[in-house]
């Protein structure tokens, strides 16, 4: 979109009737004045191809997904972004519902939520929430990564059995990453939050620092392999992950879970992995697994068709770049179809972003269609 050519059609009529009016002021006011209606009027041009986005902290797949976006689209010359990270993904998501924001992160198990008016969600009740979630649309599906639980060696977690009676840092004050932590940890520890265990919630953008400081015993957090709030707290001390172990990942609530709103499986050999110092990953047979938390780039409903289908359409046609811009990317799944869409998960796509992938030669199942 052109942010800075020609003034649209009926621009000399405006300033022309701007004069009329004011004909009894002097050259150089009406000077001023043509200056002042021209710069509003490129404003409002330029305002229209300037998309405001909200997304996690960086150094994290959500954060990495949506900037590599902002760059393609700038590079293509579809919109501008103006990003805004580590934002709390509930907050986000209702932004855009509301029109506040134009593009957010989105796990969708938090969209789940909004519709039915629960968890982060439940002010709101149950027919705000629906008629907020009923706005949104997806352009694009991918999983964010992981969930384990870690602590320093020095402290005394010692593993999933271990969390009974310790502080677990366990996600940001709200959002999808806090409602999947405090229920993967009571899935494989059956440890409950406020009873056998004492949950602490921070932003984001604190999180290095309270890993570090001691002020938890572990932390039951997304992560990414390799993980960047893992690294940099190793320059504390040695760290240890622990993966869900096979007999609870077989377990029949494990394997309802990950079928849940939102949720899939993620399950990959460590030797894959390269070696990184001070980290030690604890799995029985080598295979990590655990839940991973499948989310989308949404937008509202209201966003023009074909904006939503050029930056979809960019999308696809970079999907090695999105795969490659980080380590951590490989695993996440950008570029599929409906990745964690339908079922109880209630948001569409939205009609450009259907349009981008059928020109593509990719079919969209009935159920992810608005």
């Amino acid at each position: 979109m052109n942010c800075g050519g020609a003034l649209p059609p009926n621009d000399d009529a405006a300033i022309s009737a701007a004069v009329k009016r004011e004909k009894k002021m002097s050259l150089k006011q009406i000077a001023s004045a043509l200056a002042v209606s021209a710069s509003m009027l490129v404003t409002n041009v330029n305002a229209q191809s300037v998309i405001s986005a909200e997304t996690g902290p960086p150094g994290t797949v959500p954060y990495t997904a949506m900037t590599v976006l902002a760059e393609i689209a700038a590079a293509e010359k579809i919109a501008n972004f103006q990003v805004a990270d580590s934002q709390t993904a509930t907050n986000a998501i209702q932004n855009v519902a509301e029109g506040k924001s134009d593009i957010s992160v989105a796990p969708l198990i938090l969209t789940f939520l909004l519709s039915r008016g629960a968890g982060p969600y439940a002010k709101l009740g149950k027919e705000k929430g629906a008629e907020l979630a009923s706005n949104l649309r997806v352009l694009h599906t991918y999983n964010y990564g992981g969930f384990g639980l870690y602590s320093y060696n020095s402290s005394n977690v010692k593993g999933w059995d271990t969390v009974n009676g310790k502080t677990i840092l366990n996600g940001p004050p709200r959002g999808g990453a806090l409602t999947n932590g405090r229920g993967i940890l009571t899935l494989v520890s059956g440890a409950n939050e406020g009873k056998e265990y004492k949950g602490i919630q921070v932003n984001w953008g604190q999180m290095p620092k309270t890993i570090s400081d001691g002020s938890a015993d572990g932390m039951m957090l997304p992560v990414t392999f390799p993980d960047v709030r893992i690294t940099r707290a190793l320059a504390a001390g040695d760290i240890t992950l622990w993966s869900v172990p096979i007999d609870k990942w077989e377990s029949p609530g494990m394997q309802k879970y990950i079928k849940g709103p939102g949720t899939a499986g993620l399950v990959f050999d460590l030797k894959d992995l390269p070696p990184q110092k001070g980290l030690k990953i604890v799995s029985e047979d080598g295979v990590w697994r655990s839940p991973t938390t499948v989310g989308a780039e949404i937008v509202n409903k209201s966003m023009d068709f074909e904006t939503a289908k050029a930056l979809t359409a960019a999308v696809i046609a970079n999907v090695d770049t999105f795969l490659t811009k980080a380590p951590y990317m490989k695993t996440t799944n950008v570029g599929s179809i409906a990745f964690g869409m339908c079922g109880a998960v209630p948001v569409k796509y939205h009609p450009g972003a259907v349009a981008a992938y059928e020109e593509a030669g990719m079919t969209i199942p009935d159920c992810a269609k608005p």
